[in-house]
């Protein structure tokens, strides 16, 4: 059963909806930033990240997921009694739904006279850490990076009594590793041609 979802996008398509239909679920959600604020705004119940972890964000956000209760959360094998008698004796709850998607590099670095430090700053970190980390977790934690799911997931969690199943996981996990992949290589590129 979903119990917990976290959700953090710079495309926010389609996203108050999709919490909304997890909040009426009973789905806690959190979140962080701009999102949040979204969500906040459309009415919908969310927990803001920083007062979950009890650690604020800093750095101009570049710090904000980057913490064990979000990683343990997204990490703890639940069929695993030393994982579940960790996050237990840490206070981390386990995250059951991950919904990220990264800074926007590609259209960053397509705008024209972009600043090497505006690429820079459009590289995303906890996303993709997130991300990956639910996906190597899929058989506990799924895992949506594009808008497009958001209502295949829903319908399923409807006909289900609130599950997901391992087949629609293990996709959406697949899929994170393919963007995941896409991101580092476009990074990668811009990289290359700025050493000349």
């Amino acid at each position: 059963m979903i119990k917990r979802a976290l959700i953090s996008v710079s495309d926010k398509s389609g996203v108050v909806e999709f919490a909304r239909e997890l909040s009426s679920m009973g789905v806690e959600i959190l979140s962080t930033g701009g999102t949040a604020k979204a969500l906040r705004e459309a009415g919908v119940a969310v927990t803001e990240v920083s007062d979950y972890t009890g650690f604020p964000e800093m750095m101009d956000g570049r710090l904000k997921t980057l913490h064990p209760k979000i990683h343990g959360g997204l990490l703890s094998r639940r069929s695993n009694p030393k994982d579940m008698e960790d996050i237990k004796k840490h206070g981390i709850n386990t995250i059951d739904v991950v919904v990220v998607n990264l800074y926007p590099f590609e259209q960053t670095i397509a705008k024209p006279n972009v600043t090497f430090e505006e690429a820079i700053e459009n590289i995303d970190i906890g996303g993709p850490a997130m991300l990956r980390a639910a996906s190597k977790n899929f058989q506990d934690v799924a895992v949506i990076v594009e808008p497009g799911d958001y209502s295949p997931v829903v319908q399923e969690l409807k006909n289900s009594g609130g599950e997901i199943s391992r087949a629609t996981k293990l996709r959406l996990a697949q899929k994170v590793f393919a963007h995941t992949g896409r991101y580092d290589s476009l990074i990668a590129g811009y990289l290359a041609k700025a050493i000349g």
